[in-house]
């Protein structure tokens, strides 16, 4: 992905009918294939100073794929009378610095940190092992596997490296899973029964988190059943995810 920024000057009499054209041309630039995500923000210091963010799929997609479509058309036609007050237009590239801030917490934290997830794990393999579908699965656990398990989960959800420090992070953890021949229906037996034991242990049932849960839930079971078949030729290094509220993990493997 490349990132384009665009800085306006806008007096503050066309202020007004300046962010109205954008509100119009962000419908045919959303739209657009091309087009991950956009944002026109105005300077508090300097309320003449707007900057248009706009995250492409790369840069010749921008420039040779959006420039040349009915998108940019409509899109054009909303922003022409605006162009001559474009101060700076430029394409960057995101570099590994990056991060989220301490507003919001971490699934971790929400959640109760390592010791809720201890709990959860420690009821759900109490059940599984007592599964007929997905007991098999597990017939020669190791007995710390209920502690590994709430290791990833805790990291997965925003919480300590442990399982990479400890564990082998995301190589060791597919290691567990290939050549099982994990069914749907297994898959979806597991995805009830740690449910079920959130609700049992008491993490928070709040819409936003429990949404969040239930999407990685469904991600990584699903990649698990697809890594696990006999023919599967998954990825073998990888970072361990990091899953926030409603965010999946942008990894694409080489």
């Amino acid at each position: 992905m490349i990132v384009e920024y665009i800085r306006y000057r806008v007096p503050a009499d066309l202020r007004d009918e300046f962010e109205a054209a954008y509100a119009r041309a962000a419908v045919p630039l959303g739209a657009a294939p091309q087009c991950v995500e956009y944002e026109l923000t105005r300077c508090t210091e300097d309320e003449q100073s707007y900057i248009l963010r706009i995250v492409w799929t790369s840069e010749e997609d921008h420039l040779t794929g959006f420039r040349k479509s009915e998108h940019f058309t409509a899109f054009f036609e909303q922003i022409r009378p605006y162009v001559d007050r474009i101060e700076e237009m430029r394409h960057y590239r995101r570099t590994a610095v990056a991060g989220a801030g301490g507003s919001v917490p971490t699934l971790y934290d929400w959640a109760g940190g390592t010791e809720a997830f201890e709990r959860l794990t420690a009821a759900f393999y109490r059940e599984v092992l007592k599964d007929d579908l997905v007991g098999p699965l597990f017939a020669h656990m190791d007995p710390g596997h209920p502690k590994y398990v709430a290791m990833w989960l805790s990291e997965v959800f925003g919480g300590p490296a442990r399982y990479t420090e400890e564990r082998g992070g995301y190589h060791h953890m597919l290691s567990r899973h290939l050549g099982k021949g994990i069914t749907e229906r297994q898959r979806r037996r597991w995805v009830g029964l740690l449910l079920d034991a959130a609700d049992e242990v008491g993490l928070p049932d709040d819409p936003e988190f429990r949404a969040a849960f239930v999407g990685y839930l469904e991600w990584g079971t699903r990649l698990a059943l697809a890594n696990s078949q006999p023919d599967a030729h998954p990825v073998q290094q990888a970072p361990v995810p990091h899953w926030g509220w409603g965010v999946a993990p942008p990894y694409l493997g080489a």
